[in-house]
């Protein structure tokens, strides 16, 4: 019993479409095998999944590229040319960029200024000092991180010393604590005169 046909028309389970995409992409890149070896074809198949994952099959022994030549060559029509145009036009619109950044440069250094008007002078004159602020906001903001950092490690340090001086008397008194003066020197005691610290 064969089987019956199908609709053609988009199917709306995801996970179907998939699964047929799949099937039929291997089914096709079979053929175009098949047409390769049978008839000693040239064949390149180009498939984006709607994920736009992209399945590529180009015959053994040459490349995508060397069939779009061949395209071109025997349809008379240059693929590129519009590619090309544009990329043109983008870079030049990148060049008056670069250009008019580089002439701003020159200006904010107090060159290439015989051009400008009173009014474009004042307004070069006018973001230099909005510039200015910035930097200078920011140089402020600097030294206080630098001042408060360096507040904190003093006070850390102060704290430290005061532990340790705490740490040192209260062993000094452990010391002098049990400790009997040596009067006269005799019995033998030892007395506080004795106590050398290194």
């Amino acid at each position: 019993m064969g089987r019956g046909k199908i609709e053609i028309k988009k199917i709306e389970n995801p996970t179907n479409r998939q699964v047929t995409y799949s099937k039929r992409r291997n089914g096709i890149f079979k053929k175009a095998q098949e047409l390769t070896v049978l008839c000693d074809a040239k064949v390149s198949l180009i498939m984006f999944s709607n994920t736009g994952k992209l399945h590529e099959y180009t015959s053994p022994a040459t490349t995508t590229k060397k069939i779009y030549d061949q395209y071109q060559r025997t349809a008379g029509i240059d693929l590129w040319v519009t590619h090309y145009e544009r990329m043109q036009e983008n870079l030049r619109k990148l060049k008056e960029i670069n250009n008019k950044l580089r002439r701003e440069i020159r200006q904010r250094i107090g060159e290439d200024l015989n051009d400008l008007s009173y009014d474009e002078l004042k307004g070069l004159e006018q973001r230099m000092s909005v510039s200015l602020g910035v930097v200078r906001d920011r140089k402020f903001h600097v030294i206080k991180t630098q001042t408060d950092t360096c507040r904190k490690k003093v006070k850390n340090l102060e704290e430290r010393y005061g532990s340790l001086l705490l740490e040192y008397e209260s062993k000094w008194e452990d010391i002098q604590y049990g400790l009997v003066e040596n009067e006269g020197g005799n019995g033998g005691g030892f007395g506080l005169n004795d106590l050398r610290l290194g």
